[in-house]
């Protein structure tokens, strides 16, 4: 028979880019398929801040942090509370990541020259006891170039293929069936989309213009999650976290519409966890959108007051940085799907500091004297960006003009300034005391005792109502979709499973689609940090397999 290539991979994101490179070093021909056009590529990835896990690392040595794959595995378990029957391969990947992020991880990308921000972030604390959810120590490192400096590698190697004749690059090629013609499923079918010169991120023309079918030895499905979709995501909406959303912002690009997890299930392939999802909770709408509703993250330090709609704190530990999922939880069980942020303009300076590549740009720009200027204060230029643009930042001189302007900005009279006032005046008392019952202060007073924190990322503990840490400064906080951690099941191997549990020939998975690795490798919940490197490890361990089974 005839083949187009000896492996087709649909989905020129990270995972796509990682199975390919491997694939092409392999001596295998290879297209690379993508919807979208080639300003594009890179997919998700491009946008992030670039957060890598990695365990025992140098960077956790020089700032004396004491880590190890067996605290890192307790972590993950406790983080992923893995309980179906489903679970089987999702915990085989975890482990084999777990290995992967305290082993050769950081060595086979510095080869390729990734390189890390000597700080490290400590991302997702958990609150609970030590075998709960969450990282009992700082793990989030962060690629010097975020999101970009994350893909580049990736890139090169690609792009080094198709210089070398290996690698055949056809985007604007949208994938709309995968089928057999001869016992494994070797033939991939679509539509051809008009060209495209939309910016990368923003919405390409779906306009079809013809129709395509390529043949191969193996197909690789990388095609990302659900995110962009909201409509999907609602009708996945697990009901352990209460009724989904009436509005939630994106924080993906609408092209992450996860039809291509359609297209492989009726192929024949199992998608299992569907109900597992990774939406965050400080979510603000970006004053200067790319992609339609388009949110961003606010990556807090942990000293700002959160507050539900109705102006009461939400209860221990769901303090910023810490629960994700719980803190989400707790909000759609209040009737309402924003919550606030209230803090000084102190604290603001020192702990906002926005996800994203794009809103990072002295990292993201590899600029190492703006970067260092974190550490001398002022607020961030991105930050000063959304204070005077964004639709969802209050700045007031004093606490009852602040709630005046929140009730204003919702269109209701939910938050009762005095009540706004004695929560305020409470926390304070706390500051001022060494001593306190408060646990949100005790965690902070903590965090500072980490020398990262103490550098860039908590300021000095200091009462709300202090004028001189003023203004005050309310942020309304919506639900923002991210990441799914459902997928096809796969084998080790990448191999993706039938509902009968045997591999369906011809077809791997890799990245998002494939929950990861597994159909799930994070159960429950995510350490963060993880979603990159999920996709770089499944993306090389499906680039690898195929090229053997194809060999």
């Amino acid at each position: 028979m005839a083949y187009d290539a000896d492996v087709i991979v649909i989905g020129a994101g990270l995972a796509g880019l990682a199975a390919t490179a491997e694939l092409a070093e392999a001596g295998r021909s290879v297209i690379l398929l993508d919807q979208e056009p080639e300003q594009s590529l890179g997919g998700q990835a491009h946008w992030s801040f670039g957060g890598l896990f990695l365990v025992d690392s140098p960077e956790q040595r020089r700032l004396r942090i004491r880590d190890s794959q067996a605290l890192a595995w307790q972590d993950w378990l406790g983080t992923a509370g893995f309980d179906r029957p489903e679970d089987h391969w999702p915990r085989r990947w975890a482990e084999a990541y777990v290995d992967f992020a305290s082993g050769e991880k950081r060595s086979w990308l510095r080869a390729q020259g990734l390189r890390l921000f000597p700080v490290v972030g400590w991302a997702e604390r958990g609150g609970y006891a030590a075998t709960g959810h969450g990282n009992s120590v700082p793990r989030f490192h962060i690629t010097w170039g975020t999101g970009p400096g994350v893909v580049a590698p990736f890139e090169r190697r690609v792009r080094a293929g198709v210089a070398r004749g290996r690698v055949h690059l056809r985007f604007r090629h949208r994938v709309t069936g995968l089928s057999r013609s001869a016992g494994a499923l070797d033939t991939v079918s679509g539509e051809i989309l008009a060209p495209s010169d939309a910016e990368r991120g923003t919405p390409s023309s779906r306009e079809v213009t013809g129709a395509f079918e390529l043949r191969a030895q193996a197909v690789i499905v990388t095609s990302g999650g659900i995110g962009g979709n909201h409509d999907l995501v609602r009708r996945n909406w697990p009901k352990r976290l209460g009724s989904p959303p009436k509005t939630m912002i994106s924080g993906v690009p609408a092209h992450v519409d996860g039809a291509m997890i359609g297209v492989a299930e009726d192929a024949g392939a199992r998608l299992i966890n569907r109900d597992r999802m990774w939406h965050y909770t400080e979510g603000i709408r970006n004053w200067d959108p790319i992609w339609p509703q388009h949110g961003i993250r606010i990556l807090s330090g942990p000293s700002p007051l959160w507050l539900d709609a109705h102006g009461s704190r939400l209860p221990v530990p769901l303090f910023p940085g810490f629960d994700t999922l719980g803190t989400l939880e707790h909000i759609m069980g209040t009737g309402y799907d924003h919550t606030w942020f209230v803090l000084t303009r102190k604290m603001a300076e020192k702990e906002f500091t926005l996800s994203g590549s794009e809103q990072n740009p002295d990292l993201t720009g590899k600029r190492l004297r703006d970067v260092l200027g974190r550490a001398r204060g002022g607020v961030p230029a991105p930050v000063r960006a959304f204070l005077d643009h964004g639709a969802d930042f209050l700045v007031e001189p004093t606490l009852d003009r602040l709630a005046g302007r929140m009730n204003d900005l919702i269109g209701e009279p939910l938050i009762d300034a005095a009540a706004l006032h004695r929560e305020v005046a409470a926390r304070d008392r706390a500051i001022a005391n060494p001593y306190t019952k408060d646990l949100q202060v005790t965690a902070l007073r903590g965090a500072r005792r980490y020398l990262g924190d103490r550098l860039i990322r908590t300021a000095a503990p200091h009462r709300i109502l202090d004028r001189s840490a003023g203004p005050l400064i309310a942020v309304r906080l919506h639900i923002l979709t991210r990441k799914t951690l459902g997928g096809l099941e796969t084998d080790l191997h990448s191999r993706v499973l039938t509902e009968g549990g045997e591999p369906l020939p011809g077809l791997y998975a890799a990245g998002e689609a494939a929950g990861f690795g597994g159909g799930g490798v994070h159960g429950y919940r995510a350490l963060e940090g993880t979603f990159l490197g999920g996709c770089i490890f499944s993306g090389r361990t499906a680039g690898r397999a195929a090229a053997r089974a194809v060999g």
